[in-house]
């Protein structure tokens, strides 16, 4: 259920997981897991759907604008 800004408990932890940084290969993976209790690819459907929602644009608009332009190049490669 969508709080005040418009974003559920789960999609401001999807953004803070964003944030932060990961050591190596596996640990981001494994915390999705056990902090989220869903699988990395659901991970990366909500977030890449956060990324087009305006509520998560004025939560956290650092994040969002650098993950909008990682995925951008990704689909410029492509």
């Amino acid at each position: 259920m969508p709080g005040p800004g418009g974003l559920s408990e789960r999609d401001v932890a999807v953004l803070a997981m964003e944030r932060r940084g990961w050591p190596g290969p596996g640990a981001k993976e494994r915390a999705i897991r056990e902090r989220l209790g869903i699988t990395p690819t659901r991970y990366y459907q909500l977030l890449n759907a956060l990324l087009d929602d305006p509520a998560a644009l004025r939560h956290d608009p650092v994040t969002v604008n650098r993950l909008r332009r990682v995925r951008a190049a990704r689909r410029a490669r492509r």
